[in-house]
């Protein structure tokens, strides 16, 4: 690195409504599966960190569940709560949006922005449109509804526009001295990935029956050498969800439990031994001591 470049590193809030592609475009743009992904609103319910490194610059990324402008619940409250924390506290912004979309929903969320934040639009989805000409219009549309710093079209999903993006977002980046190792992905740990490989299984398998009735909380997490175990429970809101979760035979919660351990083998390098079983907690949702106790920020 020459004297006259100085090393950058910055955190960056991916941000957006329910749904716009935030975790899928977290997961390309650091070239790993850290952030569960579903076609579901709201499967994102933590804030997630994933870390890029190239030479002479790092990015950290937070990925926020979607603003939750209906559902007044306390496990929305505090999603809420938690997304206006990390904007608060991030070098920059990057609001996700559909392409050829911009509705109500979304001018709530830029609104909430903090005024001295630099924002980044990403458009998403581009590959969508049916009429690819309305792209170029909607981008000038979006240059004059506000002072965006960059206007970058992407489609997460297919991996395109992810290096454009970076390229963008690094001139944004403060100088500073980087904060993780140049192999880091993530500041959250094997336990917590656990949890959410299982949840994203879940959202895959039942969101239609159970879409935001169920959570996971990791009893126990041990390392063995290359060999992890791992056990897991699958907290419901009524006994009628447990049988759902369960299938008939035990089928449905063995398939999600399969589905989960071979995701997790993936990303940790090791044999995974993972037990599951489903728990009745009425009302956690609602209950924002039961929700701290669950991991819930």
């Amino acid at each position: 690195m020459s004297a006259q470049k100085k090393y950058r590193c910055g955190h960056l809030a991916i941000v957006g409504r329910p749904n716009v592609g935030k975790s899928t475009l977290l997961n390309h743009l650091i070239g790993q599966k850290i952030s569960i992904v579903s076609r579901k609103a709201q499967t994102t319910r933590h804030r997630i960190t994933g870390v890029l490194t190239r030479p002479g610059e790092q990015f950290i990324f937070v990925d926020t569940p979607g603003f939750q402008m209906r559902h007044k619940n306390a496990l929305n409250r505090l999603m809420n709560r938690g997304v206006s924390q990390v904007l608060d506290d991030v070098d920059a912004v990057l609001l996700v949006i559909e392409a050829g979309r911009f509705n109500e929903d979304d001018k709530r969320i830029l609104a909430m922005i903090p005024p001295d934040k630099t924002v980044l639009l990403v458009i998403n989805k581009i590959d969508r449109l049916a009429d690819k000409k309305r792209l170029l219009p909607f981008m000038a549309d979006m240059a004059k509804a506000f002072p965006f710093a960059e206007i970058v079209p992407v489609c997460a999903a297919k991996g395109d526009g992810g290096k454009e993006l970076l390229d963008a977002a690094a001139r944004h980046l403060p100088e500073a001295a980087p904060l993780f190792g140049e192999d880091d992905l993530t500041d959250r740990s094997e336990r917590f990935l656990a949890a959410e490989f299982l949840r994203e299984k879940l959202f895959r398998r039942l969101g239609d029956e159970l879409p935001y009735g169920m959570t996971v909380e990791i009893e126990r997490f041990e390392e063995e050498g290359e060999l992890r175990r791992i056990n897991a429970a699958i907290i419901v809101d009524k006994p009628a969800h447990k049988a759902i979760v369960i299938g008939k035979g035990g089928e449905q919660l063995k398939a999600i439990a399969s589905d989960a351990r071979r995701d997790l083998e993936k990303l940790l390098g090791g044999k995974v031994f993972l037990e599951v079983w489903v728990k009745v907690k009425g009302g956690w949702a609602d209950d924002e001591r039961a929700l701290k106790s669950l991991g819930y920020e």
